[in-house]
C-alpha cells in the first residue's frame, strides 16, 4: 500500500511539473534574446546596434509579458492591445534608426514575414523544389476553401 501511495504522489507530482512547463510564460529576457537573436543572423548587426535594439526588444517583451498576464487575469482590453500596438510600431522605429539602410530593407521583410505569420525556417516546398507562395491579406482568405485550414 506505500508503494501505491508513493507512485501515486511521485506521477502527481510529476505531472504537475510538466504542466507548468508546458503554460510557463516567457520572460521579457528570453523574448527579446530570441528576437535579437533572429535579427542578429539575418541582418548581420554589429554588437553596438545588437546591445541598442534588445533594450528595445526587452523594453517592448516586458509590456508583452504585463499585457499577457493582465488578459489572463481580467480578461481582454482594446484600450491596452491599442498601447501596445503604439509601442510595437515605435519600437520598430526606432529599431529602424539604428539600422543600416540595407539592414532596414531586410528588417522590413522581417516585419512582413512576421506580421503574414511566416516563419522562414518552416518554408514549405513543393514538389518541385521551388517555394510555395503564399498569398496574404484578403485574397488569402478568398482563396481557401470553406473547411479547409
Amino acid at each position: 500500500m506505500k508503494k501505491f501511495l508513493s507512485a501515486l504522489f511521485l506521477l502527481t507530482i510529476m505531472a504537475t511539473m510538466a504542466f507548468a512547463q508546458a503554460n510557463k510564460m516567457p520572460t521579457p529576457e528570453e523574448l527579446a534574446k530570441k528576437n535579437v537573436d533572429e535579427l542578429e543572423t539575418r541582418l548581420k548587426l554589429s554588437s553596438t546596434q545588437k546591445s541598442v535594439i534588445y533594450n528595445y526588444a526587452y523594453n517592448l517583451a516586458k509590456e508583452q509579458v504585463t499585457l499577457m498576464k493582465k488578459q489572463q487575469a481580467t480578461g481582454y482590453n482594446d484600450e491596452e492591445v491599442t498601447k501596445l500596438y503604439r509601442l510595437n510600431n515605435e519600437t520598430n522605429k526606432n529599431i529602424k534608426a539604428v539600422l543600416k539602410p540595407e539592414q532596414a530593407i531586410e528588417y522590413d521583410k522581417i516585419v512582413e514575414e512576421r506580421l503574414a505569420g511566416i516563419d522562414p525556417k518552416k518554408k514549405k516546398k513543393s514538389k518541385k523544389g521551388e517555394e510555395e507562395e503564399k498569398i496574404v491579406g484578403i485574397e488569402g482568405l478568398k482563396s481557401v476553401k470553406a473547411g479547409q485550414p
